[in-house]
């Protein structure tokens, strides 16, 4: 075994692995993946193939770290579906991991590599380009550009999969230079033509892309936490069918996306309307936050166990930051009912309508305001949707310092940009104050590691349990609040 495969698998124990496999552990998943030497494939610990001889198998940390010993993904359980193991907590307080997240948003963004880009990354976190790979390799067992080439390959693998895509399009979003760079690779590494793998696995044109997750899950508790936010048109949320339908801008496209939550396996399906394909990656990251699907919700129950938790509770995040940050200001001392309909005045006012053609059903959709629409409406013209004076003035002036806030970067909760420093910013803006700068970083980061100043749910839900402090369920308070708000509510969980 190299040094850099090494390192990446001294942590597992063979022994609880292979049982985890045998039992095909879905807690596992994302958190270590299985190289078959019989076969030369690694899979996840969920894989449904017969299970290998123990001897046959090589425990990995990361995917990144298997094919770099050789493995190439397994057609099966697809490694690329895996949700990811670590959360931004970690990269919060590591900066291999904080290198982590940012690669992974060079993939979803379509971001060229080479070594310009490592250059660039190193100093976004303040070290050198030769540390930055010394630590890397510490840490994940392999150096940076050998995992972004690992995660473009993978978003590729996935778009060739669930996607009628041609091939320079595949080529293009996984973050390859050109179709030629793109089939050298994926041929050097997988030893087949992507063409080979489409026609293994047939057509694509109408099969919606899946999303997993670790369960428990808390289904009901997040789909009845939107709905009961969702702006008409811009958001529909159906509890019964466990589906989400949302409008969103994208990389300067438009469109609609829709997510239903598969009753019976821990994962989702994901349709886009035809705008939306040119930016997959970045749109799956999206809802990967959005949704919270790569929370791991065994720790944060073991960590908010006197609160007698909802099994599964998700932090509901956001596809849009600016549309978090207006939505809290128009809530401010108002119930949320309220705010929904303050919401729903503002886009019909200053929001834009989807074209029939980029919708997924057939109900009218609108996109929720720009900065730009908003910062150019006037308090006044904001405030006649019914708005006080102070909070119209507060929301456009909110746009208008929009384009030059840490939390207008949309890819910023890699660690390497300052949370506090993105909340502090926000409370220098009129009209915004801790509570609202708070629940904006808790959600539009999303960050889940904030505790509410002030909140009065909050407050008295604390007076019925004595013994506990907020501090005491570090760092996963921003999962105490929802925690304690469905307390609060009596809502209770009916789903697995």
């Amino acid at each position: 075994m190299s040094s850099l495969t090494h390192a990446a698998t001294q942590e597992l124990n063979p022994d609880a692995c292979y049982a985890a496999l045998l039992a095909r552990d879905a807690r596992f998943d994302g958190h270590w993946f299985t190289g078959v030497t019989s076969t030369g494939v690694y899979c996840r610990p969920i894989c449904r193939v017969r299970a290998p001889k123990a001897a046959n198998c090589r425990f990995f940390k990361h995917a990144a770290a298997a094919e770099a010993a050789g493995f190439r993904p397994c057609l099966k359980c697809r490694p690329e579906l895996a949700p990811r193991a670590f959360s931004v907590m970690e990269a919060s307080h590591s900066l291999a991991a904080a290198a982590r997240e940012q690669l992974e948003a060079m993939a979803a963004m379509a971001t060229h590599g080479g070594p310009a880009s490592m250059e660039a990354l190193a100093k976004r976190l303040g070290i050198t380009s030769r540390h930055l790979r010394r630590i890397f390799v510490d840490a994940y067992g392999v150096a940076p550009l050998a995992y972004l080439q690992t995660q473009r390959l993978l978003t590729a693998k996935q778009l060739l999969t669930d996607t009628s895509l041609k091939l320079t399009d595949v080529a293009f979003q996984a973050g390859f230079g050109s179709a030629r760079a793109f089939q050298e690779a994926w041929q050097q590494q997988y030893r087949l033509a992507p063409t080979q793998l489409r026609k293994q696995l047939g057509a694509a044109s109408a099969r919606p892309m899946t999303l997993t997750y670790r369960p428990p899950y808390a289904v009901a508790a997040l789909l009845a936490f939107l709905q009961a936010r969702a702006v008409p048109g811009v958001e529909d949320v159906d509890l019964p069918q466990a589906r989400i339908r949302r409008s969103l801008r994208v990389g300067g496209a438009q469109g609609q996306l829709e997510v239903v939550f598969d009753p019976n396996h821990p994962r989702l399906q994901l349709r886009l309307s035809d705008a939306l394909w040119a930016h997959t990656p970045n749109v799956l990251m999206r809802v990967r936050r959005w949704l919270d699907l790569d929370a791991d919700p065994l720790p944060i129950a073991e960590r908010l166990a006197a609160l007698n938790p909802i099994p599964g509770l998700r932090l509901p995040g956001g596809l849009d930051r600016f549309e978090i940050a207006v939505r809290a200001v128009l809530g401010q001392q108002v119930s949320v009912a309220a705010a929904r309909t303050l919401s729903q005045r503002l886009v019909q006012r200053f929001g834009t309508p989807l074209p029939a053609a980029q919708t997924l059903g057939d109900q009218p959709a609108w996109l929720f305001p720009t900065p730009q629409q908003l910062a150019h409406a006037g308090a006044d013209a904001v405030a006649a949707c019914g708005l006080p004076s102070k909070r119209a003035a507060a929301v456009v002036g909110l746009a208008q310092a929009w384009p030059g806030l840490l939390m207008a970067d949309s890819t910023a909760n890699d660690g390497a940009s300052d949370p506090d420093a993105a909340e502090h910013e926000l409370t220098q803006l009129t009209g915004i104050g801790p509570w609202t700068a708070a629940y904006i970083r808790m959600r539009a980061w999303p960050w889940p590691d904030r505790f509410l100043p002030g909140d009065l749910v909050l407050k008295q839900q604390l007076t019925t349990l004595p013994q506990a402090q907020p501090d005491d369920w570090t760092p996963y308070r921003s999962y105490a609040v929802l925690q304690l708000w469905a307390r609060a509510s009596g809502f209770k969980e009916q789903t697995p």
